[in-house]
């Protein structure tokens, strides 16, 4: 790609090793820049590679002056990238033509480099020792407290006191509230044998752990491991159930598969055994700098899966004010088959 313009952070850090709030790279031929402000030109200079540090009060002007000075004829841009008064200031009074290509980063990005395989698998072995903790937190002390106290107690186990940072905020969730994907804690009190959903995850230099666990509020055994016994035996048939649609796509799963394929392995367990309308989300979506990359797995996916692609694989049934279920594990493609991270 000759000439493009990004300001995403996590774009920006992908091309030179260094991210901030306020930057704009651009890539021009042969030549990068960073454009940032004062706050950030010590740090810039210092972290990041192949690319001019330029300390700029009025970043998008500067810009402008870069590109009429080498009279850049056009420039990729992701529309996802930049807010609508800023693509309408840089592009006025600019004879520059600005090409839109969504997700152009991302898609660079799908396929890892090995050195990127070893930190996301860095990150989910660290992600997993999270979910230790707060599994033998819950154990000892979880009988009575609030899904918001448990959401805090999550956020320090899984960042390690603070010295990790999060993936994302972690999901909590008991029995009905665990019918919401994406379930925000309530005052829900936890008691003996609930149904308790746990999706969380960690950064390890910046590359994200994707990871959701279900088990049951037995406080002498509480684990996070995936074999696991429900007294309420509805519990156990659907997490079972799940469990079952999860392995498939992990076992079968093959590189040149479409996206769509390895959805199906999910999706076909699921909907055969009835309760298709209940899994109300793809199988799963691309980890890497971002919590959701490419490649998607979906029904509508046509992208042919290759190795070193990394990806969830995350079914779910959810059953309205009873509860739901999600199993999650982040794969790595490697030697043509999922291997979980």
């Amino acid at each position: 790609m000759k000439n493009f313009i990004m300001q995403d952070e996590n774009a920006v850090y992908f091309e030179c090793g260094f991210s901030c709030d306020n930057v704009i790279f651009l890539s021009l031929n042969t030549d990068n820049y960073f454009i940032t402000d004062a706050r950030y030109t010590v740090e810039a200079q210092e972290f990041s590679k192949n690319c001019e540090v330029i300390e700029s009060s009025n970043l998008v002007q500067t810009v402008k002056d870069i590109l009429k000075k080498n009279k850049i004829k056009n420039i990729i841009f992701d529309p996802n990238d930049f807010s609508y008064a800023m693509y309408i200031n840089l592009t006025s009074d600019l004879k520059t033509k600005f090409t839109p290509k969504p997700n152009f980063s991302k898609t660079k990005r799908i396929i890892k480099s090995d050195d990127e395989v070893k930190l996301l698998s860095k990150a989910a072995k660290l992600g997993r020792k999270g979910f230790k903790e707060l599994g033998k937190y819950i154990r000892k002390n979880g009988y009575k407290q609030t899904e918001q106290f448990l959401f805090f107690k999550g956020i320090e186990k899984m960042s390690q006191s603070g010295k990790l940072d999060l993936s994302f905020d972690p999901i909590i969730a008991i029995n009905e509230n665990a019918a919401k994907p994406h379930a925000l804690p309530s005052k829900k009190i936890l008691t003996k044998d609930d149904l308790i959903l746990v999706d969380a995850g960690v950064k390890y230099k910046r590359y994200c752990s994707d990871r959701t666990c279900v088990t049951s509020a037995n406080f002498e055994k509480l684990s996070f491991k995936r074999d696991q016994n429900f007294k309420n035996k509805k519990h156990q048939k659907i997490y079972d159930l799940v469990y079952k649609a999860q392995l498939n796509a992990i076992n079968n799963a093959r590189c040149g598969m479409k996206a769509s394929q390895i959805d199906n392995l999910t999706r076909s367990v699921i909907e055969k055994a009835g309760y298709g309308k209940y899994f109300v989300h793809s199988t799963g979506h691309g980890v890497g700098l971002d919590i959701h990359e490419f490649p998607n797995i979906n029904a509508k996916s046509d992208v042919i899966i290759e190795d070193n692609m990394v990806f969830t694989i995350e079914p779910g049934i959810y059953l309205p004010k009873e509860f739901g279920v999600r199993i999650e594990d982040t794969v790595v493609m490697r030697n043509g088959k999922a291997v979980i991270l």
